[in-house]
């Protein structure tokens, strides 16, 4: 670009929200340039979003395959229709006095682990061949300790060895298998292929933010309501902290299209903020956790209800694990946090996402029509059980 070239927005960086920022705008009739080393539209639709949710379909079907007497070999058949009957033996002799006793502790926040307790450490506690840590070493460790507590389950019955709390004091490779000692020392881990992950952060360095007078040191720059972070500067996307989603950033995207064209319209609202995990099942979650909402100094109600107690998390059997978890402000009579585990968890998390953001009362939500037999009926149930 010349130094004399002139335009009436330049957009840098075309990840999805600075995409649909300069598109809009162009749109709009001012003219606009973008800026982008790389591809257009960010690593979403490249090599992040979108392919990943490819290749894990592809696995999400071999494994509903697997499940499904019929598809799977004669033995896998077998077992799976023991482990169904079974089930529906177990469910119909329940006792009753059993049910109340859990329904209460999960009402109030806690979960169940059947079996005989012996202590292995401080802090530690083993259950038949589960250990359980008291402290906050887990997996998913920003969501509910439930979200983590099914995700490592699910791991292992897939054969996955989880380790949590740990570091990695050295890493070798001796030409065909990696080898891993850990911070103790005592314990050396072998696997052919090692996946490294260390997060990211913005560079705002690179971006020259000091010749507008901000902090290139900073984590993030910083906006107000309307993504205006110095005069006639917007930033949207990861930059701003406030996660790196895409659906943050297109929804910042908007916002700051709206002001720039000189449209009235809200401030950014974060405490609707929505996530999910796309792992099989998916873990879905919106507002605050409950340990937020305590922190904040709310007097906090809750419920956790297992989808396997409602009729479709029963009709979908294997497979059909998770759970739905309400987080709700009991002054005010409304949900902030909310969590859906489950096959089609991302799912069933929009209406619990519009009861957030609309703050729309429990009781009202109480009495609303839920369609059976649907997963998001479940959240129904889990209404009438909060706490």
């Amino acid at each position: 670009m010349s130094m004399d070239e002139q335009a009436d927005v330049v957009v840098v960086g075309l990840g999805p929200g600075g995409e649909y920022v300069a598109g809009t705008l162009a749109e709009a009739g001012l003219d606009v340039v973008g800026v982008e080393a790389e591809l257009v539209g960010g690593e979403c639709p490249y090599w992040a979003c979108v392919p990943s949710k490819m290749m894990i379909r592809a696995g999400n079907l071999l494994a509903e395959a697997g499940r499904v007497p019929g598809l799977a070999g004669e033995a896998e058949v077998t077992a799976d229709w023991a482990k169904v009957s079974g089930r529906i033996r177990d469910e119909a002799t329940h006792d009753w006095n059993d049910q109340v006793a859990v329904a209460r502790l999960v009402a109030k926040g806690g979960r169940l682990v059947r079996g005989a307790g012996r202590l292995a450490g401080p802090g530690r506690v083993t259950v038949g061949g589960r250990t359980v840590q008291a402290g906050q070493d887990r997996l998913l460790s920003r969501e509910e300790p439930e979200a983590g507590e099914l995700a490592a389950e699910t791991l292992r019955a897939d054969g996955v060895r989880v380790l949590t709390g740990v570091r990695a004091r050295q890493v070798g490779h001796d030409g065909a298998m990696f080898t891993v000692l850990l911070d103790d020392g005592a314990e050396a881990l072998q696997a052919q292929r090692l996946l490294v992950v260390t997060g990211r952060h913005a560079d705002l360095s690179a971006l020259a933010v000091e010749t507008v007078g901000l902090d290139p040191a900073a984590p993030a720059v910083s906006t107000d309501g309307q993504m205006r972070a110095a005069d006639a500067l917007w930033a949207v996307g990861d930059i701003t902290g406030r996660g790196a989603f895409t659906h943050v950033s297109m929804y910042q995207a908007e916002i700051a299209v709206r002001d720039i064209l000189g449209r009235p319209g809200p401030d950014a609202d974060y405490r609707a903020l929505p996530r999910v995990t796309f792992t099989d099942p998916e873990i879905a979650a919106v507002g605050l956790t409950e340990q937020q909402a305590r922190d904040r100094g709310l007097r906090v109600a809750t419920s956790v209800l297992p989808l396997a107690s409602s009729t479709r998390g029963w009709i979908h059997g294997p497979g059909g694990e998770g759970f739905i978890k309400l987080v709700e402000d009991a002054d005010r009579g409304v949900l902030v946090g909310a969590t859906s585990v489950g096959p089609a968890g991302g799912e069933v998390l929009y209406g619990l996402n519009v009861a957030v953001h609309a703050e729309v009362p429990v009781d009202r939500l109480r009495h609303m029509i839920y369609t059976y037999p649907t997963f998001h009926r479940a959240v129904g149930t889990a209404l009438g059980a909060l706490r």
